[in-house]
């Protein structure tokens, strides 16, 4: 990883930017291919896999529970070794840092095989929900609880399998449960089912995780989203290749609305399965032009923005992509139908208002969104991160078109971009 300095000044570009990028590995894929690809048998390669933090604490874990992961950054390939439900290792301490994913997936990971695993992360992973899942998982024959009763991290998993059946799960919390879930069962003993209670959010990472389980050979049915059927069977192992993140996409579509230049994105175009590509869509009800092919998309910035009214629930991860483009809109930018957000590496829609108002915005916080009026004029401010990779690259777009923004902790980027300063910079 890259050394950070402690904070970052961005400097406003001097004319709009014309240019072409390539942004790294899909996160979320890389994540979901490790663990289908670790429940394999035999071995499978990902190209185009994503090196930062979360991803390596999942190659870690994988590790300590027996299997063989080899990791090229170089080349951005990972080799992994699977053995099916019968996990090498029957006793683990697997540290998940602040990842969600690594935490939710492994949980149900392990409860597939036989063993003692207790699963733990950094202090504000032990805030972070995982009760749900627990419950799930226990009534498909699982014992996994949390260490301190409290329905958070540290969890413990004594291990014999699960036995399928019927399991209900929330779905407004977060979907990494449901795709935990999903992904571990084919290695279950018997068929299962799964019913998702209330609404479930951020819908499309749900069909992520079955293209990729059925990419490694485990088709799933599902009613409309809110019903699941897993029959048990083997993964079969295979090379697999990553799209390009379409969350990191995001920022450099954002940067082009902000700034009027025109960006490509290379390696990622309409037969994208990441539903963060739907970010675009928001940029053109703006006001942007928006160009796309099978393998690339273009968004070209045309002044004035205007500001829209939108349900996020969906590209919940762009929500504070889109919050950074408010600010230079015509009027104000209404986001709805995120209050799961508050749950992730901070409370996102409390700390997006707080850093906004910084900036001279006046926002109405809501308890499921906000409302944001953007200012006359952007206020030099100097921006609080949070630990949380997503403000430190949303608020840097800020900084391409107006003076004195300096973002603190610019080195949590670690979490899903370490290279994000550097190709940030290759646009002035």
């Amino acid at each position: 990883m890259p050394d950070f300095p402690a904070e970052v000044t961005v400097t406003p570009l001097p004319q709009p930017p014309k240019a072409s990028v390539r942004v790294p590995g899909s996160k979320s894929l890389t994540n979901r291919a490790l663990v289908v690809a670790g429940l394999a048998r035999g071995r499978s390669t990902l190209t185009g896999a994503l090196d930062s933090d979360d991803t390596r604490v999942m190659i870690e874990s994988l590790r300590r529970l027996g299997l063989s992961v080899e990791h090229d950054p170089a080349s951005a390939t990972i080799v992994i070794e699977g053995q099916g439900r019968h996990l090498p290792a029957e006793k683990a301490d697997l540290f998940v840092g602040n990842s969600g994913t690594t935490l939710r997936f492994l949980t149900a990971m392990v409860c597939v095989t036989r063993g003692t695993y207790r699963l733990d992360g950094v202090p504000r992973m032990r805030e972070r929900p995982v009760a749900d899942l627990l419950l799930a998982l226990n009534r498909l024959g699982a014992d996994a609880r949390s260490e301190f009763d409290n329905g958070c991290p540290p969890v413990i998993v004594q291990a014999d399998g699960l036995d399928g059946g019927y399991a209900e799960v929330r779905g407004d919390v977060s979907s990494q449960f449901l795709s935990g879930l999903l992904m571990a069962l084919p290695c279950a003993k018997g068929p299962t089912t799964v019913e998702v209670m209330g609404t479930l959010v951020s819908k499309p990472y749900i069909a992520m995780t079955m293209e990729v389980m059925a990419a490694f050979g485990r088709r799933i049915s599902n009613r409309d989203f809110k019903r699941f059927n897993v029959e048990p069977a083997p993964y079969s192992a295979r090379t697999y290749a990553i799209e390009p993140d379409a969350s990191a996409a995001s920022y450099f579509f954002a940067a082009a609305a902000i700034t009027g230049g025109s960006i490509t994105v290379e390696g990622l175009g309409t037969e994208s399965i990441q539903g963060d590509i739907g970010f675009v869509d928001l940029l053109e009800h703006m006001g942007c032009t928006v160009e796309r092919s099978k393998s690339s998309i273009t968004v070209t910035g045309n002044a004035p923005l205007v500001g829209i009214d939108v349900d996020m629930n969906a590209i919940s991860d762009t929500v504070m992509t889109l919050a950074a483009v408010a600010l230079f809109a015509d009027g104000p930018t209404r986001i709805r139908n995120i209050a799961h957000i508050r749950h992730k590496e901070t409370d996102r829609i409390a700390a997006l208002a707080a850093e906004l108002r910084k900036l001279g915005a006046e926002v109405d916080e809501q308890p499921d969104g906000m409302m944001i009026f953007p200012p006359s004029t952007i206020t030099p401010a100097r921006i609080h991160t949070y630990d949380d990779h997503r403000m430190a690259m949303s608020f840097a777009l800020v900084g391409l078109k107006a003076e004195g923004v300096t973002i603190l902790d610019p080195g949590c980027v670690a979490k899903t971009y370490p290279g994000f300063w550097d190709d940030l910079a290759r646009l002035g």
